[in-house]
Formats: structure tokens, sequence, C-alpha cells
């Protein structure tokens, strides 16, 4: 497989990944475009709008690159307000992104991160370790080159969320090429190997060229034990050792979430006497239905 080829494999499998998780905070907002092999690094930064906000991750096992997502100061208020069950931005002519919309945008490009490396090391076959997420605010157009690493290969990957312009850069070392091809030339011959799939079956070719590389990014689940809804000003003003009431019963069952998508029903329990656990009662037949009823989505857990 040549080495473009190998680029835009990454590049799409990264992008599916971080589409995944900005359907779950902006749910019919988010669109995608196809990949773009950049001449280089420097290239792949061309054309974007500022001011923006980014947040890239480098890799840290011995060569140089990583992942940079970008997005409109615009963009960056949009999303942080689909995530909090918003249509608009409190203030959008505010000229900085509150302390509240900084943390929203944060835990979205965060997950977007991980979600990225995870497609990463799916399509080379092998773990990539990467280093802390850094984020970074640009007011000039001209900074963002200079901002990271230069590499000898680069691809960008445009979104439009909530109507605003954002951009995937992938800032690839060669090491990563020679790998991914590699093991995207063991795949093919696997796939050629299994011989074509049987009349009426459900899987398609896409689908198993795209299983590889969705099968090993890591997912977030977590269990919601009830809600409550009061005034900013009321959240604030509570002291500690204040008593919320959420709008569950104790013995009612909880939710379980799986990236945002209600997937079953269960109970609390306790093992071994000291940890929490779930124990799943109901998996739910369509994982979408809470969408669909207008039920509102958990999108933002704030602690990990």
């Amino acid at each position: 497989m040549s080495a473009g080829d190998a680029l835009q494999r990454l590049g799409s499998s990264t992008a599916e990944a971080c589409v995944g998780v900005l359907e779950m905070f902006a749910p019919g907002k988010v669109t995608v475009g196809d990949p773009t092999v950049a001449a280089d690094a420097k290239a792949a930064f061309n054309g974007l709008r500022v001011p923006a906000v980014a947040m890239s991750v480098s890799y840290i096992d011995g060569v140089t690159g990583g992942n940079v997502f970008i997005i409109t100061h615009d963009g960056a208020k949009k999303l942080a307000a689909a995530m909090m069950g918003m249509e608009q931005p409190e203030d959008p002519d505010a000229p900085e992104l509150s302390e509240l919309e900084e943390s929203a945008v944060s835990e979205a490009m965060n997950q977007m991160m991980a979600m990225a490396a995870g497609a990463t090391s799916s399509v080379l076959g092998t773990e990539v370790e990467i280093g802390t997420p850094q984020t970074k605010t640009f007011t000039s157009s001209d900074d963002f080159a200079g901002a990271y690493a230069s590499t000898p290969h680069a691809v960008h990957t445009s979104f439009s969320i909530c109507g605003e312009p954002a951009r995937l850069v992938q800032l690839i070392p060669n090491a990563f090429v020679i790998r991914m091809s590699s093991a995207l030339d063991e795949l093919g011959s696997e796939v050629l190997n299994d011989g074509p799939a049987p009349a009426g079956s459900a899987t398609s070719s896409r689908a198993l060229a795209s299983s590889p590389s969705l099968a090993g990014i890591p997912v977030r689940v977590w269990a919601e034990l009830g809600r409550a809804r009061m005034p900013s000003a009321q959240l604030v003003g509570l002291p500690p050792g204040a008593v919320v009431e959420l709008d569950r019963q104790a013995d009612e069952p909880i939710d379980l979430y799986v990236n945002g998508s209600k997937f079953a029903t269960g109970r609390l329990v306790v093992v071994d006497g000291t940890d929490w656990a779930v124990r799943i009662d109901h998996v739910l037949d369509n994982p979408n239905a809470h969408m669909e009823s207008g039920m509102e989505v958990a999108r933002w857990p704030e602690s990990w």
C-alpha cells in the first residue's frame, strides 16, 4: 500500500472516531469532509480562521508529531452551549470564553484526542503513547504552523460544528507511514484470504475495512444515579455538606451510558464490602431510543 493510501486511511479512521465524540456532545450539528494529504506540515494549517482554540497531543515514543484539533472562538462557544443543552451561548459577543465554556470545550477536545490516538494505534497495529493535551488560543493565522512540530507528512480534515469551521491536523513522522503501510498490507491480505461474504450478509466491505480500526478504540462508560436542575447562582452558593435532591428514588434503576448513549439499566451493588459496582438488569434493544424520544442525553460527565 502506498504512503498516500496509508495516510488517507489514517485520516478517515481518526476523523470517524472524532465525529463519534462530537455527535455525542452536539447531535445532528456535526459534518465532516474528506481527509486531505498536505504537501507539508505547514500547509496543513493554511486557511484557518481566527481567533481560534486549539488542543494538541504529541507522540512521545521517540518520534515527532501528533494530533491538533482547531475550532474557531465562536465555534467553541456554540459547542459548549450544545454540551450544556442550550441553543445559543449565554453571551455570544463575549471576547473570551467563560470558565465554564473553557471547561466544556476542553472535555470535548480531550475525548477527541483520546479517540484520535486510539484510532492511530489501531491503524498502526501497535500502541501509540501520547503526552498531556495542551490548549492554546490563536489570534493570528500566521502563528499556527510555528506552534507545532514540523513533520514530513500531514493530513488535515475539515469539520463543521454548530455551523462553525474546525479542523483536525495530524502531524505524521516517516516511521508511522512505514508502520501503517505494513499494517494495512497485512490487513488487506487477511480480508482477501477470508473470501467474499456470503450472499445476503449484512457485513459490507466498508464495515470489514473499518472494524479493525475501531475495535480497539476505548470508550467511556458511566452510571447515572439521577439529576438535579437549579440556577447557577444557587449552585455556586451551596455550602459544604449541603444535600442536593436528585430526581430519582433510591430504589429505582440507574442508567448506564457509553459515550453519552444510554444502553442499559441496572442496580448499584457493593463488591467485596468496599467497592461500588453496577449489576446490569436490562440492555436496551435500541440504544438510540432515548434520543428519538427527546430525552436529554448524558453528554458531559464532569469528573474523570
